[in-house]
């Protein structure tokens, strides 16, 4: 099994940027092994899929996110990454990561981006 933590969330004025983790525990192999996803969810809502890097290393956006975001993974240090930049009010959310595909590993607590206008 594999836990989860996201952090590098806050608070930032639209325009900005903010770069998330996901820091990875439990099995660096299944880590390494896994394409991996960002997703993001607001209250009442279901989580919605932001963007996913295969195992080959393309990547695949949301929309709404394409062109300002960017879906990293460092496999030595097990950490996925998400590059936010040109944040729109829009983007406010819990960010989770996640493998792709199922079953699912055990959701993390996620980290809140908020934006204001």
């Amino acid at each position: 099994q594999v836990q989860l933590v996201e952090s590098g969330g806050g608070l930032v004025q639209a325009g900005g940027s903010l770069r998330l983790s996901c820091a990875t525990s439990g099995s660096s192999f299944l880590f390494s092994i896994n394409s991996l996803t960002w997703h993001r969810q607001t209250p009442g809502n279901q989580r919605e899929l932001v963007a996913t890097i295969f195992m080959g290393g393309s990547t695949d956006y949301a929309d709404s996110v394409k062109g300002r975001f960017t879906i990293s993974r460092d496999t030595a240090n097990n950490t996925l990454y998400l590059q936010m930049n040109s944040l729109k009010p829009e983007d406010t959310a819990r960010y989770y990561c996640n493998r792709r595909g199922t079953p699912l590993w055990d959701w993390g607590q996620g980290t809140q981006v908020t934006v204001s206008s």
